[in-house]
């Protein structure tokens, strides 16, 4: 359970990458998550000087001018929207607090979630971190669902939202690959999974079927998201459908629907840092003294307290920095996804198996890895220019 539910912690970051899967991959350049396209029904109250395109196909949706976008509200501050929208009505010009008060929140939290020693001791926080992801995955294939079914119609079209020029829509493409690269190099935890199994049976085999599990069920249920998200709403499909707005009613299952992410979060954050943790205390952690909590009987390390509060500190700083979610994370998955899931992985296989240089498998797997390193080039640029170009800054 341990494996396949921190298994599920790295797949969920394909639910943010799958909206900008598919409308990356139908040249739409939408961020999930991110600068979303807004919606017609509030564009009067918040850019009334803007005008809409108009399109003679019949039955199309109104779309805004492709550079048109917003910042994906906060959860905690798109549980405040979804209560005013109820209370004053869908074309409410509902405006709450800034972004920075709830990100030193959660970064608060981490900080107490960071003294958590290892792998060996996260187990009730990972099945309960799962458990939120499978609720609030359930809820978004339920609501895009039924959204469809009221519509009558499936939104969208195969060339997606008109952009300005073709490079404006090859980087958004090339960022929708930099979040699906980003989704995906679970191997940066899959050894301390692993070994936080028992044997018999053998660990390694253990981890391979929850490793086929956990994939193919986060693999259904981001691409239900992500096409049904789609086909409700088409071209004007929000960054996010949760605090973008897709969804409006019932607004009480939309708040808890929020609220399991921020909990699910709490503990997917918790998963892919402690190997950096781990890391930092085995080489540099044994030479610290221990110091007694105020208050408290526990002593805790105190290179351990130091180090990974800073971290923390340093994330949630870069964090509000940089707060062009889809972007940033495009750019780390560019960058991580060659040399952590494909190159050593690759090496080691080759030398593990004494693979014979230049023969046809030799030949067929460097193949294969120099393909993946030319998308991640791809992925980095595109994501670059989103994180520091004219549009983003």
């Amino acid at each position: 359970m341990d494996g396949d539910g921190a298994h599920h912690h790295g797949g969920d970051r394909v639910r943010r990458a799958v909206a900008g899967v598919e409308r990356g991959a139908a040249g739409l350049g939408g961020r999930a998550g991110g600068h979303g396209v807004l919606r017609r029904r509030h564009r009067r109250a918040v850019l009334p000087d803007r005008r809409l395109l108009h399109f003679p196909r019949p039955g199309a949706r109104r779309r805004q001018e492709p550079l048109l976008r917003r910042r994906r509200a906060p959860l905690p501050r798109a549980i405040q929207r979804s209560n005013c929208y109820h209370r004053e009505g869908h074309d409410a010009a509902c405006s709450v607090g800034g972004d920075g008060y709830y990100m030193l929140l959660f970064g608060l939290a981490q900080v107490v979630l960071s003294q958590i020693p290892g792998f060996h001791d996260m187990t009730g926080l990972s099945v309960f971190a799962a458990a939120m992801s499978f609720f609030y995955a359930f809820v978004g294939v339920g609501l895009g669902l039924a959204k469809v079914i009221s519509n009558g119609v499936i939104m969208g079209s195969i060339g997606g939202v008109p952009m300005v020029s073709t490079p404006q829509k090859v980087w958004r493409v090339s960022q929708a690959v930099g979040d699906i690269l980003f989704a995906y190099p679970f191997s940066l935890v899959l050894l301390e999974i692993e070994d936080t199994l028992r044997s018999p049976p053998p660990e390694n085999e253990t981890m391979k079927k929850a490793t086929r599990a956990s994939i193919v069920i986060t693999a259904f249920f981001y691409l239900c998201c992500g096409c049904l998200g789609y086909a409700a709403f088409g071209d004007g499909t929000p960054g996010n459908l949760l605090t973008g707005f897709g969804f409006y009613e019932p607004y009480w299952l939309i708040d808890l629907d929020n609220l399991c992410i921020v909990l699910h979060l709490l503990g997917g954050y918790q998963v892919y840092t402690q190997p950096v943790f781990g890391f930092a205390d085995r080489h540099f952690g044994g030479a610290a003294f221990d110091v007694k909590l105020p208050g408290t009987a526990r002593r805790v390390n105190a290179f351990r307290l130091c180090f990974r509060t800073a971290f923390v500190a340093a994330t949630t700083a870069l964090a509000v920095w940089f707060p062009y979610f889809n972007e940033v994370i495009g750019l780390l998955g560019a960058f991580t996804f060659w040399p952590l899931a494909i190159y050593f992985p690759v090496e080691m296989y080759l030398t593990r198996n004494k693979v014979e240089p230049w023969s046809r498998q030799w030949l067929a797997i460097h193949a294969f890895s120099s393909v993946c390193f030319l998308i991640c080039v791809f992925a980095s640029v595109g994501s670059a220019v989103g994180v520091f170009g004219s549009e983003t800054s």
